[in-house]
């Protein structure tokens, strides 16, 4: 018996996620199980029927570790969170195409409610993802017009509206706002009417009209006829509001559903979220290279991302075919919403009909996408395609990070990063690094600090990864960025090389010889124009800091001139040299008689200049 297999036969029988890895120690694929022995075991069964990429994937395994859940739900939640990180090579990798908008509702006395693109869990609430922009502008604007719900940034909390540190703004006046700040509103009717906006995001409309009818009326018998008039004002716009909400069920209830479209090995599966009938949201996710994959693992893929991200839960779940693991789902949803949810596949009638227009929403999306790729790569230049060819890169450089060091003898250390996207430079995401930890000249070390810093933040924020890096510089240079990108677990994610200077040589990493491209190609030309761009940009910023640091240095040390004073003679006589040689009527136009005598003391110490005593 092998060790793999003696460390399979000794794992436990309870949930968990397994963690398959290759002979370099690479995780290939990320699982989760009931029973992790059995499962993880079924791996080792040598002639049991599989597909063709299963049969792949047990040729590779040489290690499993395992992580033991309590619950089959956290066992879900952990292996989404350990395939976005890892990207195993043998998981159904699900994408979005961009980034989509939620609505966000923090955690604070007086919550806010935004739009928003980073998800934070610090206790707020999420709703969305929102694919239509125009829609989503619309409910925020309904919100508003219903709820008067304050769009200040102000910290408030009872402790600092009773000190009365706080003044209403124009929407207080104007009645979007009822004033939470000077406490006219108390906090409990303030997240009552927060509690109301959830219902309108949830879709649960139906029950809110009636909270507000009867709330209009009671004021109307209390003849409190204005604030029976706000109210009827909230109310219609709320109807307005659900009035043009597409309706696709008679049935009330909450559901689900998920469709499924295939265009040769790529896929895209969606998502309709329906409450009381209506359709409040929608969301896909694109597959690529999905030959060796059938429906049910896409299906169950898609189930396991959305629930895993989500916070509100249906009553249904429709599916148009049966999965292999449905129980992880409901177990999911049972512990999260602690109630059952029902998981149908219809064959016939009304939600097979809700079926079949989510499924052609999902080819009509999946067309689109395929036709854009073809469009993008018809006009990608012909550089871009040449790069590919010549690193025999797996994929286009569409995204190329190009990184230079400046210096002046060891001071003013700094780093740039310039960005190429499809051959064009894109300023808006070229970034400038002052160098923290570096002491003297060494610019292998300063290129470690500079991919540290980098790629350590993309990791943290989840940020997009390049196709291609370029280290300016030759072997030395790329194997210590190397150490970098191997020690954040980034080494084979992307391709890495050095260019060196001096011969325009390419190195790769793990090679001795560098790869010698053509002077005239066009893809040796792609890559000096991002490393020249990458020098140009840091010679910029070595020179401004060095100009402040001469502006510190020089007018600065003058007694009786600040930062400033020295500015304005900076601008005025355009150099530390121009300063010194204006003459006394010039300078009294910018300083005072007594700076003036500071000035001349300053670059000519020898000669006493006598203030004039009138």
């Amino acid at each position: 018996m092998t060790e793999l297999e003696k460390k399979v036969f000794g794992l436990p029988t309870k949930p968990g996620v397994y963690l398959h890895k290759d002979f370099a120690g690479k995780v290939i694929y990320v699982g989760k199980a009931k029973n992790l022995r059995v499962r993880v075991k079924s791996y080792l069964l040598e002639g049991r029927p599989v597909d063709a990429k299963t049969k792949v994937l047990m040729s590779k395994i040489a290690d499993v570790d395992v992580i033991v859940t309590d619950t089959e739900a956290e066992a879900l939640l952990l292996e989404n969170t350990l395939i976005k990180e890892h990207h195993p090579k043998y998981n159904i990798l699900l994408k979005d195409d961009k980034s989509y908008p939620y609505i966000r509702i923090t955690k604070e006395e007086f919550p806010k409610i935004y739009k928003t693109r980073r998800v934070v869990r610090d206790g707020s609430k999420y709703f969305g993802p929102y694919t239509d922009g125009t829609y989503l502008y619309y409910l925020i604007k309904t919100l508003r017009s219903v709820f008067p719900i304050r769009t200040c940034d102000l910290p408030l909390t009872e402790k600092s509206i009773a000190t009365g540190k706080y003044k209403v703004c124009l929407d207080y006046h104007i009645k979007k706002c009822e004033g939470p700040c000077e406490g006219f509103v108390s906090r409990e009717r303030y997240n009552e009417q927060i509690r109301q906006a959830q219902q309108v995001l949830r879709g649960k409309t139906k029950d809110l009209e009636r909270q507000l009818e009867e709330r209009m009326m009671s004021l109307s018998d209390a003849m409190k006829f204005e604030d029976a008039a706000l109210v009827r004002t909230q109310l219609q716009k709320l109807r307005e509001y659900t009035a043009k909400q597409k309706v696709l069920s008679s049935d009330l209830i909450d559901q689900d559903l998920f469709a499924l479209a295939r265009i040769g090995s790529d896929a895209c599966t969606v998502v309709f979220v329906i409450r009381d009938g209506k359709l409040v949201g929608k969301r896909h996710f694109l597959v690529s290279g999905s030959t060796e994959q059938d429906d049910a693992q896409i299906l169950q893929a898609t189930l396991d991302r959305w629930y895993a991200e989500v916070d509100e839960f249906p009553t249904e779940i429709v599916l148009p075919i049966e999965l292999p693991e449905p129980e992880f789902v409901s177990d999911y949803v049972l512990q999260k919403a602690h109630r059952n949810v029902i998981v149908t596949v219809p064959k016939i009638g009304d939600k097979r009909k809700l079926l079949q227009m989510a499924e052609t929403n999902a080819d009509y999306l999946l067309r689109e996408v395929l036709l854009q790729n073809a469009q993008k790569d018809q006009t990608l230049p012909r550089a871009v395609l040449s790069l590919q060819r010549d690193l025999q890169m797996e994929v286009m450089p569409r995204r190329i990070e190009c990184f230079d060091n400046s210096h002046m003898q060891g001071t003013d250390y700094v780093s740039s990063m310039v960005v190429f996207v499809d051959g064009k430079p894109k300023k808006s995401e070229y970034r400038k690094y002052r160098l923290r930890t570096m002491q003297g000249n060494d610019d292998f070390e300063a290129m470690k600090e500079v991919i540290t810093r980098r790629y350590s933040r993309a990791i943290e924020e989840n940020t997009e990864l390049p196709n291609l890096v370029i280290i300016d510089g030759g072997k030395g240079q790329l194997s210590h960025a190397m150490e970098i990108f191997n020690q954040l677990g980034l080494a084979g994610k992307f391709t890495v090389i050095g260019l060196a200077k001096r011969l325009e040589d390419v190195f790769v990493p793990n090679e001795s010889d560098p790869i010698v491209l053509p002077k005239t190609s066009s893809s040796l030309r792609l890559l000096q124009q991002a490393r020249d761009e990458a020098h140009r940009f840091a010679i910029s910023f070595h020179r401004d800091l060095r100009s402040k640091r001469t502006l510190q240095t020089e007018l600065t040390q003058i007694a009786g001139i600040g930062e400033k004073t020295a500015t304005e003679l900076l601008i005025h006589f355009g150099s530390v040299t121009g300063v010194n040689n204006a003459t006394d009527e010039q300078l009294l136009q910018v300083v005072s008689q007594k700076v003036l005598l500071s000035v001349r003391n300053h670059f000519q110490p020898a000669v006493q200049i006598i203030p004039d005593s009138n």
